[in-house]
């Protein structure tokens, strides 16, 4: 009888790989599921360490956690093959200090999207989207 995997083993192999590609570590990278009818979706946010701010870096969705793990494992091998660099300069309301992120996306409305991820779009103002030269 062959034993089968076990799924969260599995899974944490995996967001390990996922981690260990982008080079970030523990605490930088939260992995979100959620059950969306048929599908399971799987948000991969990023938290800056130095401002404390969180942002979407992709979402993936999945026949069931596993396969948008894969889903996202594949994207973060090809991303800077896909999609342009954008800088963006904002500040958070009540704060003085301007702030630069960088984000991969399509275009500039998606890397604004992973900008404003989970939080009104009042609580933050930007000053500058940029589409950086591709090397």
């Amino acid at each position: 009888m062959e034993v089968s995997p076990d799924i969260h083993v599995e899974s944490s192999r995996i967001q390990k790989q996922i981690e260990d590609h982008l080079g970030l570590g523990a605490g930088t990278l939260l992995f979100e599921f959620r059950q969306l009818d048929n599908l399971v979706r799987l948000d991969l946010i990023t938290v800056n360490p130095r401002h404390h701010q969180s942002f979407l870096f992709r979402y993936e969705e999945g026949y069931d956690k596993l396969d948008a793990l894969r889903k996202m494992l594949a994207y973060v091998k090809n991303f800077r093959d896909t999609e342009s660099s954008y800088t963006i300069q904002w500040r958070t309301r009540g704060d003085k200090e301007l702030q630069t992120s960088y984000f991969r996306a399509h275009n500039a409305y998606e890397a604004l999207d992973k900008l404003y991820y989970g939080r009104d779009l009042n609580t933050i103002t930007v000053f500058s989207v940029v589409l950086n030269p591709s090397s």
